[in-house]
């Protein structure tokens, strides 16, 4: 695969993955109010998610999960539930400035994780996006290598877009100093995930 098609695929990506979404809404969310760390666990969650589906498309399989409905739905309403009752436990969560918060829960993260992973699994249009621009912008035969390099170009654009939500959010997170502030802003990452929820079961 040559270097301009794989430029090609990277930008056609960076313009889905960096679109507004419940993916996105859900990093600022995540980052806000626990961190930098829980973040970066929802959206690697999110990436593997993605990962998994670029492989069923190279091997010819993201047309079977595209009919995969009740499945499909079953994982995408259990992801939109968790976020639902995450944005309640944020809205309900005391106003704790940042340096006083507890430290990382593990568990956390990897509930995180697995809803990113449950989301994007059960994202209907996943499999339709990859059936649409892999043969339009790649071409129809895919190899093992290239699998492997796109790959490694959705890392990157993923390393990027996620990266610079973590990032945006951090600083937003900076600037927590009084339990007024933190309230308010645990309201509002309670709203976004909470809209991120009812928009991932909007999604058809």
């Amino acid at each position: 695969m040559d270097i301009s098609t794989l430029v090609a695929f990277g930008a056609t990506f960076f313009v889905f993955a960096a679109s507004p979404g419940p993916d996105n809404m859900t990093i600022l969310a995540r980052t806000v109010h626990g961190g930098a760390a829980s973040g970066f666990a929802y959206g690697l969650g999110t990436v593997t998610g993605i990962l998994v589906f670029l492989t069923l498309a190279c091997f010819g399989l993201s047309a079977v999960a595209a009919e995969m409905g009740a499945g499909m739905v079953f994982l995408r309403y259990a992801g939109a539930a968790y976020l639902v009752w995450m944005g309640i436990r944020m809205w309900m969560a005391p106003a704790v400035v940042p340096e006083a918060r507890a430290t990382i829960d593990a568990g956390d993260l990897r509930r995180g994780f697995l809803t990113g992973v449950l989301l994007n699994l059960g994202n209907p249009k996943m499999p339709l996006f990859y059936v649409a621009l892999l043969p339009n912008v790649v071409g129809p035969n895919l190899t093992l290598s290239d699998l492997l390099s796109l790959a490694l170009v959705i890392l990157l654009v993923e390393a990027v877009v996620i990266g610079g939500h973590v990032l945006l959010a951090s600083r937003a997170r900076g600037l927590l100093r009084s339990p007024r502030v933190v309230r308010r802003v645990n309201r509002g990452a309670a709203a976004l995930m909470v809209g991120a929820g009812a928009a991932v079961i909007a999604t058809r």
